[in-house]
């Protein structure tokens, strides 16, 4: 027979006060039905846990082997019945996040600190990808909130909420690129050059503005190419600033750098967890003027 929870309890107890007597009073019971659940315990596993010969019971070499299992058991125990408390509430166990990288405010580290001490045992998980692939992965429920840079239009079982951040994109190239030092560049002069851009897997290769293209579905990757001199690629400002500051150069072009809204995504109908509810409040209220479309 296998020990019940309240069985190791006692035992744990017992251990703990170094008495039947003390554990006890400890657990409001008697001091006879402490001996007994013990007694009992010992039967159901064939092992002697304490040694009753001494004026004091005391614990056998089994009884101290055991008792560290004993405890794990009971911590395990605690841990369930916490985790299904949290479930009870709407605490969901895990949340996805499709995040495009145009997103990245000043802030945006301070909310995933403050996410994870206030929803320490929520699993998250960050999946980068950009403008259809993210309103994709929110639709086949794969990621249950997104952040992309604002799309015309979205299907409709899709919420979106306009964002108070917006994010600056501007052009790139190597610094030894042939375009680096050439003024006011027109879009003309551009498409002679190979253009590095972001494709997804919803609509790969729409957009195009260069005849020879490159592609790749992170700027990160499309930062490497340029840094390699391949072409000029488009890039948030952030990105460009903090990995490709000394490598790159931004290139000075009619209409850029452009800003560009950004918008958070959730399912329609779906029901947000307390942890997701919670992010994306705190996604639309710190620049305190969301715009729900």
């Amino acid at each position: 027979m296998v020990a019940s929870i309240d069985a190791l309890i006692v035992f744990s107890e017992a251990a703990a006060a170094g008495s039947f007597s003390a554990a006890a009073r400890k657990l409001g019971r008697s001091q006879s039905t402490v001996s007994t659940i013990i007694a009992d315990m010992e039967i159901d596993l064939a092992v002697a846990l304490f040694d009753r010969t001494t004026r004091k019971p005391r614990l056998t070499a089994h009884g101290e082997a055991l008792l560290a299992n004993a405890r794990e058991t009971l911590e395990a125990h605690d841990r369930l019945v916490q985790a299904a408390a949290r479930l009870s509430a709407g605490l969901e166990p895990s949340l996805s996040l499709a995040i495009s990288n145009t997103y990245q405010p000043p802030h945006y580290e301070k909310l995933l600190v403050a996410f994870e001490k206030r929803f320490p045992t929520v699993e998250l998980e960050c999946l980068v990808k950009e403008d259809e692939d993210v309103v994709s992965l929110v639709q086949e429920r794969r990621a249950e909130l997104g952040v992309v840079a604002a799309l015309a239009s979205y299907p409709p079982d899709v919420r979106s909420i306009r964002l108070a951040e917006s994010s600056e994109l501007a052009l790139f190239v190597a610094t030894g690129h042939p375009l680096s030092g050439v003024p006011d560049l027109t879009m003309e002069t551009l498409a002679k050059h190979r253009e590095l851009r972001i494709t997804t897997g919803v609509k790969p290769g729409e957009h195009q503005r260069s005849v020879r293209v490159w592609s790749a579905d992170s700027y990160l990757l499309l930062l490497e190419m340029a840094e390699l001199g391949f072409g000029w690629t488009e890039l948030p400002r952030w990105v460009a600033d903090r990995f490709g500051a000394k490598t790159l150069k931004e290139l000075s072009a009619r209409g850029w750098p452009r800003l560009v809204a950004v918008d958070a995504l959730c399912l329609k109908g779906a029901s947000l967890g307390l942890a997701g509810n919670w992010l994306l409040d705190a996604l639309t209220t710190l620049g305190a003027k969301a715009d729900s479309k």
